[in-house]
């Protein structure tokens, strides 16, 4: 396993709660997926209108499950997906962009609190950075890094080749960064950063 895929040592971890904490974003840590799908349940209301973006992470926790399938909350993806791109395609635009609630993971978060995506399309973007009431990221620790410049590391040279293997098999081609996208100060509370003790996602 390559050092972007080893998780983080405790004191790193403490160190990068602070960090985020210092920065506006709400940070926990908890020790498997299992404790962190019950906290992510915690932090999202029921009822609240909710887009949970693209992610490995919330897929192997079945939270994206918990979101669309549950009936507990409101799921924007199950109305985009009833929508008709052709004729619709401003107002879902407009949708995705500003939910309540934004759900998801990242590619990297910095020890100096800075929270890192990379993106094709850059559909997730605009929740993250400010359309979204709320936001909820569920972070395995191994894709903590000491700065923004190994970040980008982690995400061309990490991220973007196992990214690659999976959009060939769902979508019969590669992936490409072409956005990239860095948080480095919230409005306190509006972000929740879940740390989670597995190797989730990439």
């Amino acid at each position: 396993m390559d050092k972007w895929g080893t998780l983080a040592e405790r004191s790193v971890i403490e160190k990068t709660m602070e960090a985020l904490k210092a920065n506006g974003i709400s940070a926990y840590y908890v020790e498997t997926g299992a404790d962190a799908k019950k906290k992510f349940l915690e932090i999202l209301p029921e009822g609240a209108e909710v887009m949970n973006n693209s992610s490995t992470t919330l897929l192997t926790l079945g939270l994206d499950k918990e979101v669309n399938e549950s009936g507990r909350y409101n799921s924007v993806r199950n109305k985009l997906m009833k929508m008709d791109r052709k004729a619709q395609n401003r107002e879902m635009q407009k949708m995705g962009s500003a939910p309540e609630w934004a759900v998801g993971s990242l590619h990297a978060v910095t020890q100096k609190g800075e929270l890192m995506w990379a993106s094709a399309s850059g559909s997730q973007i605009p929740g993250y950075a400010n359309g979204a009431d709320h936001a909820i990221l569920v972070v395995g620790t191994q894709k903590i890094v000491e700065d923004w410049r190994e970040g980008f590391d982690r995400i061309y040279k990490h991220c973007l080749p196992l990214e690659d293997v999976r959009a060939m098999k769902v979508y019969g081609a590669p992936s490409s960064v072409n956005k990239l996208f860095v948080i480095n100060k919230d409005r306190s509370g509006r972000i929740h950063l879940i740390f989670v003790n597995e190797v989730l996602g990439f």
